[in-house]
C-alpha cells in the first residue's frame, strides 16, 4: 500500500512539473511570457546595475563601446590580411589593402563626430531626459527578438528614403551625402565616415524607433547593439560564412557585398539591411566582381589606395 501511494505521489509530482514546462513552453512561443527565458539576466542587471541602467547616458555609451570594439576587430584584420591568406581569402577586394593613411583619415572624422556631434548630443540628453523606468519584468523572448526585428524594419524603410532621395537630389547628396561615398571600397571605419547631419539622422531613428514601437528597454539595448553589429558589418569588407547576408535566405539581407557595390554604383542598393525595398523600387544590384569600379558619380568618389 505505501508503494502505491509513493508511486502515485511520483505520478503527481512529474504530471505537474510536465505541465509546468508546457505551460511556460507555451508562454514564451506564444509571447505571454513574463520573461521566464530572461528574467534571471534581468534581474541580475536590476540589482546590480541599476543606476547606470537608468542613466540617459547609457544607451549612448553602449552604442559608442559597441561600434569601436567592432571597428578595433576589423581594423585588426584589415592590418593582417595583406600576409594572412586565410583572412585576405575573405575580403571583397584582396587585391586592394587598407592603408594606415586611410585608417587615420577615418578614425579622425569619426574621433570629431564623435566630440562635436555625440558627446553634445549626449550631454543634453543626461541634463534634459528622465532617467529610463526600469520595468520588474523582463521581456519574453518571443517580444525581444520580435521587437529587435520590428525596430529593424522600420529603420531599414527609413533610411531607404533619406539614402534614396540624397542621391536622386544633386545638392542634398554634394552637400552631406558625398562625403561618406569619398571611399568606393568601403571598410569598417568607413561606417561612420559621415556627414554631421546623416550622423544625426540614423542616431535619432535609432533612438526614437524603439519608442515608437513601445520596446522593453532590454530589447531597446538589444536592437542598438545588432543594429550597430550589422551597420559595421555592412561596411566591412568581408565576406565571412556567418555574414548576415549568408544566414538569411532567398537573398533577403543585403551585407557587405551589396553595400560595396552601392559605393561602386551609388545608384543602387539603397537600403541598408534588407533587400526588399530594392528590389520594389528597382534600384536592385547585384555585387560585381572585385576589379570593377563603375561610379555613377564620378567626381564625388575616390578610390581608397
Amino acid at each position: 500500500m505505501r508503494n502505491d501511494t509513493s508511486v502515485m505521489s511520483a505520478s503527481r509530482l512529474l504530471r505537474t512539473e510536465a505541465l509546468s514546462w508546457l505551460s511556460a513552453l507555451g508562454n514564451v512561443s506564444g509571447g505571454e511570457s513574463h520573461g521566464l527565458v530572461l528574467q534571471p539576466l534581468w534581474d541580475y542587471l536590476h540589482q546590480n546595475h541599476h543606476d547606470l541602467l537608468r542613466s540617459p547616458l547609457f544607451p549612448v555609451a553602449l552604442s559608442v563601446t559597441t561600434y569601436f570594439v567592432l571597428v578595433g576587430l576589423y581594423t585588426v584584420l584589415d592590418l593582417l590580411a595583406p600576409t594572412w591568406p586565410s583572412i585576405n581569402r575573405y575580403r571583397l577586394h584582396p587585391d586592394k589593402p587598407v592603408t594606415w593613411p586611410n585608417i587615420w583619415s577615418t578614425l579622425g572624422v569619426t574621433v570629431y563626430n564623435h566630440l562635436f556631434f555625440i558627446f553634445p548630443a549626449a550631454v543634453a540628453q543626461w541634463l534634459w531626459r528622465p532617467p529610463t523606468p526600469l520595468p520588474s519584468e523582463a521581456p519574453s523572448l518571443w517580444s525581444f527578438f520580435l521587437g529587435i526585428l520590428g525596430c529593424m524594419v522600420v529603420f531599414d524603410f527609413q533610411y531607404y528614403l533619406w539614402h534614396l532621395l540624397h542621391h536622386r537630389v544633386p545638392w542634398l547628396y554634394r552637400t552631406f551625402h558625398a562625403f561618406h561615398h569619398q571611399y568606393n571600397q568601403p571598410f569598417s571605419l568607413v561606417t561612420q565616415y559621415l556627414s554631421g547631419w546623416e550622423l544625426f539622422s540614423v542616431g535619432f531613428w535609432a533612438t526614437v524607433d524603439p519608442i515608437l514601437l513601445k520596446c522593453h528597454c532590454l530589447t531597446t539595448w538589444g536592437f542598438m547593439v545588432f543594429n550597430v553589429y550589422v551597420s559595421t558589418e555592412d561596411h566591412c569588407g568581408y565576406d565571412f560564412p556567418w555574414a548576415m547576408h549568408n544566414l538569411v535566405p532567398f537573398g533577403l539581407w543585403g551585407g557587405a557585398p551589396k553595400h560595396d557595390a552601392h559605393h561602386q554604383r551609388p545608384g543602387t542598393n539603397f537600403a541598408p539591411f534588407f533587400s526588399h525595398w530594392d528590389w520594389l523600387g528597382g534600384t536592385n544590384t547585384l555585387p560585381t566582381p572585385s576589379g570593377y569600379s563603375a561610379s555613377e558619380e564620378p567626381d564625388e568618389m575616390k578610390d581608397n589606395d
